[in-house]
């Protein structure tokens, strides 16, 4: 059995695995790809995500047009996350000193992330957002993120997602609480940070989803370990309440539009500059990849799933009216749909490969499709 953090046993009971002490941060990297989360570098001693090369720090790029993530560097944190244990290897191995962060969108987590400062509460309708308090209310004592979520779940009747032993809970250097959840149903949760003026759950509780990352256990850093506290080792479903709450708080994205089956015009232009000759191929590429492309600009609500089929439907069409080979249209929808949603290679290579598929059997030409 590969050695590995505790919180990683299928058997929760026995004894603790140790983890050798030459390469800690690569066994814990190695067992959260495992577990289906897509992990990149922390900096050493640090929690934020380990410096970008030269190039990115001194150019202002989104990630989707950065080639550093196409060649396997880590510039621009969670953006960068793999499930690649090859990658995971080379990282780690050459970089024992880094720590492991958790893309949490892809690895489908909600973590409700408590902080206990020690500073002064928010005006009363930033404690609890949503929620009026009235002055009446002695708030006196209130003073952190564990005070704001029990005094939520008291109002719902539930137990503090703090005090949810039924699922992975991390205690941080600071005092603070990393909570653990799966989501459920496909929703992508968003993120927010609890003293925002804008989304949030509570004072002081900050909510990793989508578009952000959290800390993996185990995870050293110069003011000391995120250590799992408890018998649950594995994230727990997101409890409907919660859930509920989060929903109420403006933490899900406004319904997509499905966008139209038919081949957009920019396609079919993409098409008649095929047939002007090989040197359009480029050309051709770019337009029919260019939605794809564009949703690597938001982390969620963009349609990524049904983008990306129609980029792949439209490509397989060329591909079998000879105006593209097969090699080439694979590769570019693999590259433009990995720097949009680093970390979900696997769901990427089902969807190109069900989009190439139904393209394949109908070719496209300039003037249409073949029935």
């Amino acid at each position: 059995m590969p050695a590995e953090l505790q919180f990683f046993r299928s058997d929760s009971k026995g004894p603790a695995i140790p983890v050798p002490s030459a390469a800690p941060s690569l066994a814990t990297a190695r067992a959260c790809a495992r577990r289906g989360w897509p992990v990149h570098p922390l900096a050493p001693g640090r929690k934020t995500p380990a410096g970008n090369c030269s190039n990115c720090r001194g150019s202002a790029h989104t990630p989707v047009n950065c080639p550093c993530l196409r060649i396997g560097r880590w510039c621009h944190s969670f953006h960068a996350a793999t499930l690649n244990q090859d990658r995971i290897q080379q990282w780690w191995g050459q970089h024992p000193e880094f720590g492991t962060g958790v893309s949490c969108g892809p690895a489908g987590l909600v973590v409700i992330d408590i902080d206990a400062h020690g500073t002064e509460p928010p005006a009363r309708d930033r404690i609890l957002p949503g929620i009026p308090i009235s002055d009446q209310v002695d708030l006196a004592g209130l003073a952190n993120g564990f005070h704001t979520l029990a005094v939520l779940a008291a109002l719902r009747g539930q137990q503090s997602p703090a005090d949810d032993a039924t699922t992975l809970r991390v205690r941080t250097p600071s005092g603070g609480l990393h909570v653990w959840y799966r989501a459920t149903g496909n929703r992508q949760w968003k993120s927010s940070v609890g003293s925002s003026t804008g989304r949030a759950l509570a004072w002081q509780v900050d909510v990793r989803a989508h578009g952000s990352y959290i800390i993996a256990p185990g995870t050293t850093t110069h003011h000391g370990t995120y250590t799992p506290v408890g018998e649950a080792h594995e994230p727990a479903a997101l409890p409907l309440w919660l859930a509920q709450e989060l929903d109420r708080t403006g933490h899900l994205p406004a319904p997509a539009i499905p966008a139209p089956r038919p081949v957009p015009p920019r396609a079919r232009q993409a098409v008649l500059a095929a047939d002007s000759g090989h040197s359009q191929a480029e050309r051709t590429l770019d337009a029919v990849l260019a939605p794809v492309e564009a949703c690597g600009q938001v982390s969620e609500g963009a349609g990524f799933s049904d983008t990306l089929n129609r980029a792949a439907y439209t490509l397989g069409g060329l591909v079998a009216a000879g105006r593209l080979s097969r090699q080439e249209a694979e590769q570019a929808l693999k590259d433009t749909a990995a720097a949009a949603r680093p970390g979900q290679e696997l769901r990427i290579e089902q969807i190109i490969r069900s989009g190439l598929g139904a393209g394949l059997r109908r070719p496209l030409h300039a003037r249409g499709r073949n029935a």
